[in-house]
């Protein structure tokens, strides 16, 4: 029994005495380098989401311009194309790559370019 509550209590301190020490290496973010470390690796978090997003609308595309028809003459209410899938539902692919379905009120008819 003796040994169960030694080995309790050098459990307990071990755990105490990292919380310390992991509190000990926020200070860092004070100073200036601390600072840029941190800058670096937000706008490297938020160029991965647009990388990613990106990759993900082009890939949709690609796959609704094959397995999908497009709707000629058409388009959603971003200017985008609307494209009709296999169960006659019509959707276009916004900017993170998914699919929105629209109802027939919000399908646009696509003005006509003038040509000179």
């Amino acid at each position: 029994m003796k040994k169960k509550y030694l080995l309790g209590m050098l459990t307990l301190a071990m755990c105490s005495a990292s919380i310390f020490s992991v509190s000990a290496q926020d200070k860092k973010k004070e100073t200036g380098v601390g600072k840029a470390i941190d800058k670096t690796g937000k706008t490297i978090g938020k160029t991965a989401t647009k990388v990613g997003n990106k990759t993900a609308e082009v890939a949709v595309k690609g796959t609704a311009k094959v397995a999908d028809q497009v709707y000629k003459g058409k388009m959603a209410p971003d200017g985008s194309n609307v494209y009709i899938d296999g169960k006659n539902r019509k959707y276009y692919i916004n900017k993170k790559g998914g699919k929105v379905y629209l109802k027939a009120s919000e399908i646009k008819t696509r003005p006509v370019k003038k040509s000179n």
